[in-house]
């Protein structure tokens, strides 16, 4: 069967669309063979969701086709190039797992949030309707599961895991939904499901199927999750602070679904006057003259900034993780691709003007 790959996407990272991580791309996908390693993992999933059913096959490349960078591949690919060798198929196969499972994950989202975009395309959901979008994703996660079992019984035990771990993350994110008693323990609960966990696991089987010692393995583990943390509150931060033009999507759009993230939620514990009004305003869904006053809020506020020093945290504990690498170039830009990421917020418009 002939097909076309597309090249891989330059366009800016998953789940927020915008040309703030655009302008400084991660340290790990600058080393090098980078480049070559992007094609094979674009067309190891590409393939990976060929089937004899010309229907099925676009619906389920949809979300692959509209791009991203791939970096839960790339950071499997990374992690097992730690002891200085060549990526194998077995390390860009099992990046692919994590992904399909992310890809799988999107496509259920879309569904439960009534999504109409995704990545500056319609979703599978608006433009063949749920039922749909709801096989497909299934597909895509049986498709994952599939590729893990090819790899071994500890790789199709850990991605079985991860997928009940985002499972348990959206539901707790889903159970506090509009709930303006949510706490932080509930927030962190979910992010460590719903993206963390994944980021964690992609480490971790990069480092499986490269054979690297246990130490190793395990700190990679440590690190992909303390990174995929990074990663969740980073967007989060985005998503009060970036403009529309940046984000591809309306600011604000969490606490108009009724996500509250870190920086609304350190903010309505403020005890101030204006914390007070916010927890007024929240509780229920938000018009557009509603959504900028909270806005305005949050961002006037040290809720962002309280936030962005948890980042931190955990951007240190990424980096703890790192001294457990073997030293070399791999491991210099694993230790400074979470900073880099946290950087991405000092380039939104109201971070820069120390709102």
């Amino acid at each position: 069967m002939s097909r076309q790959v597309a090249a891989p996407s330059l366009s800016p990272v998953a789940d927020v669309d915008n040309g703030l991580r655009e302008a400084r791309p991660s340290p790990l996908l600058v080393l090098p063979h980078m480049d070559r390693d992007r094609e094979r993992i674009e067309a190891a999933l590409h393939d990976a969701v060929v089937t004899p059913d010309a229907y099925l096959n676009e619906i389920a490349s949809h979300l692959i086709v509209a791009g991203g960078k791939r970096l839960r591949p790339v950071l499997a690919v990374v992690a097992s190039q730690l002891d200085g060798v060549a990526a194998t198929d077995d390390a860009v196969r099992g990046g692919v797992a994590c992904e399909l499972v992310h890809l799988g994950s999107l496509y259920h989202d879309d569904v439960i949030d009534e999504s109409d975009t995704r990545r500056g395309v319609e979703t599978v959901n608006a433009k063949w309707g749920n039922l749909q979008a709801i096989l497909a994703g299934d597909f895509l996660l049986a498709r994952a599961s599939e590729i893990a079992a090819s790899l071994g019984t500890e790789v199709a035990g850990l991605l079985a895991r991860t997928i009940g771990w985002l499972c348990e993350g959206e539901i707790e994110q889903l159970r506090h939904t509009y709930d303006t008693n949510r706490t932080e323990q509930s927030y962190l609960a979910s992010i460590h499901g719903k993206t963390a966990s994944l980021y964690g696991t992609a480490a971790r089987i990069g480092g499986i199927v490269a054979g690297l010692e246990r130490p190793i393995i395990d700190a990679l583990t440590a690190y992909g999750t303390a990174y995929g943390t990074v990663f969740q509150i980073v967007d989060d931060v985005l998503d009060i602070v970036a403009t529309d033009e940046q984000l591809g999507k309306p600011a604000g759009h969490d606490m108009v679904e009724g996500v509250y993230t870190l920086p609304v939620l350190r903010t309505l514990t403020a005890g101030t006057d204006d914390a007070k009004r916010l927890e007024t305003m929240l509780g229920a869904p938000l018009d557009a003259s509603q959504t900028a006053a909270a806005l305005d809020i949050v961002r006037s506020h040290d809720g962002v900034a309280s936030a962005i020093a948890t980042a931190h945290e955990h951007v240190a504990a990424a980096q703890s993780a790192c001294d457990d690498f073997p030293p070399g170039e791999v491991a210099e830009a694993l230790r400074a691709a979470p900073g880099a990421l946290l950087d991405t917020v000092a380039r939104a418009p109201s971070i820069s003007a120390g709102a």
